[in-house]
């Protein structure tokens, strides 16, 4: 099992309802594939660095996963054929990028709870 993260840009004409229900589309198609879910960020709604399809925002969403090296194709093909997704980028972690998220998670969940 290889660590993988991905990071998807939704539409910004998505409502609140709309957006999470497009990322439990990808969780459960993740799980499907015998996938662990470590992670899964929402990262709201932000600023792109430049237009995509003429939008100048987008829904960002992190999930962290643990899974076969041939899932990330198959997700890949699902961002692609979603509407609702206008960039994404998944990467392989290795084991310093593993314990850096564990860290970033770490530190968030304590400034959370202060």
């Amino acid at each position: 099992m290889n660590n993988y993260e991905t990071v998807f840009i939704l539409t910004p004409v998505l409502s609140e309802s709309q957006v999470e229900e497009a990322v439990q589309k990808f969780v459960d198609f993740l799980k499907s594939r015998d996938c662990e879910i470590v992670a899964k960020e929402n990262w709201g709604l932000k600023k792109l660095a430049y237009p995509i399809q003429l939008k100048k925002n987008g829904f960002y969403t992190l999930i962290e996963f643990k899974g076969a090296g041939d899932v990330v194709a198959d997700l890949e093909t699902a961002f692609k054929r979603d509407e609702r997704v206008i960039r994404y980028l998944t990467t392989k972690l290795d084991k310093y990028a593993v314990e850096y998220a564990e860290t970033r998670r770490a530190k968030l969940k304590q400034a959370k709870s202060n």
